[in-house]
């Protein structure tokens, strides 16, 4: 194995982000299935010239999944990452790709699409290199990742029962800590009908439902207990139709994020038991946790401290975080699958126009993938 990867990759940064650039330049929001095809085919065709077992995943709504076979064996390594993005067709004009001041931009560069070239480099290296495999690499690219990954949540977490580890090219947190615990996120709506009255000659009749509605705003948001890392926020909320009428009707959209399952089961319980104030109110309540935590397991520290003493011999000290957002992590952890995701791109900007990567920090990203996928 080479003595410093890092040094190996960057001889080859050039080539690197010309081929983040391609990805970039294929603009491929999740609801465009014809875009995000366009760059699937790329990605397959460029697995395939490696000599991969690429399996198209044809889907209907979103684009079609990419499942990538590299190896052999009854073991394998989980990669997971997606190449949809939430920046829509022409974005590329107001936010063009360029590098400047050490940074490489563009929409989708971040999250996630460097991630993906960063596996594909790392897989050529250890083909070019003969590097023998513990276990047979799977990767798996899909397309509706930022929609909550509807499509792809049950293959994902088929191919993650079977997995030995789970590694997931999200982009890193901050100066480059790999992700080692995530929090669950749902979404509920509560909608309030109460009964529409003139203001001023008949108030008394009225059921107002924005003040229903504010009676249990305030509830709920007392549900927030920061120690157990569970926050709940309005985040939206209308009702209402002039101001000389009594409101029939309002509704709020509650934001959740929780850190333990066993919190989710609690807010769930806690929404499917709300009560109205006024007793001739009527609530009704819909949704809930689109992903459960990603819990730091003991499998997942192991898998950690493995990783710090692969970047180790690069010269690279890695730091852990927990963060609030959600991955497909989450979805591969909701199986027991051990998982260790920020392995991508260190940078900032995520959803953002100053979305961005570091350069110089691409080459010793790459070099830690190739010790985890040959070590591992």
């Amino acid at each position: 194995m080479s003595s410093s990867w890092t040094a190996y990759f960057q001889n080859q940064l050039s080539s690197i982000l010309e081929e983040i650039q391609r990805y970039v330049e294929m603009e491929t929001p999740s609801h465009n299935k014809q875009a995000a095809d366009r760059l699937g085919e790329w990605i397959r065709d460029r697995f395939s010239e490696l000599g991969c077992r690429v399996e198209v995943i044809l889907q209907t709504k979103y684009g079609n999944q990419i499942r990538v076979e590299y190896g052999e064996g009854e073991e394998h390594i989980l990669v997971l990452g997606h190449f949809d993005t939430v920046k829509e067709i022409g974005t590329l004009l107001a936010e063009p790709w360029r590098v400047e001041d050490g940074k490489a931009y563009g929409p989708g560069i971040y999250d996630m699409k460097a991630g993906i070239v960063f596996s594909y480099y790392a897989l050529r290296a250890i083909q070019d290199h003969s590097l023998p495999l513990n276990k047979k690499l799977v990767f798996f690219w899909n397309t509706d990742e930022e929609v909550g990954s509807p499509s792809s949540r049950k293959r994902i977490q088929e191919e993650a029962k079977g997995s030995s580890v789970v590694l997931v090219v999200e982009p890193a947190f901050g100066e480059g800590a790999l992700k080692t615990s995530r929090k669950g996120g749902g979404e509920f709506r509560l909608q309030v009908k109460g009964r529409a009255a003139h203001a001023g000659n008949d108030h008394a009749y009225g059921i107002n439902a924005i003040e229903e509605l504010a009676r249990h705003i305030l509830n709920i948001q007392s549900w927030t207990d920061y120690e157990k890392g569970t926050t709940l926020s309005v985040g939206l909320a209308k009702g209402g139709s002039a101001s000389n009428v009594v409101p029939e009707h309002a509704e709020a959209v509650i934001d959740v994020r929780v850190s333990r399952a066993e919190e989710a089961k609690r807010i769930t319980e806690l929404m499917q038991t709300l009560q109205p104030v006024h007793p001739e109110a009527r609530l009704t309540v819909t949704g809930g946790f689109e992903k459960l935590p990603m819990e730091r397991t003991e499998g997942t520290v192991q898998l950690f401290r493995h990783a710090a003493q692969q970047a180790a011999l690069e010269g690279i000290v890695l730091q852990e975080m927990a963060v609030g957002g959600t991955s497909d992590g989450n979805i591969a952890a909701e199986v027991g699958a051990a998982v260790l995701d920020g392995l991508g791109p260190v940078g900032e900007g995520a959803h953002a126009s100053h979305e961005h990567i570091v350069v110089e920090r691409i080459p010793e990203r790459i070099a830690l993938l190739v010790r985890l996928f040959s070590t591992l």
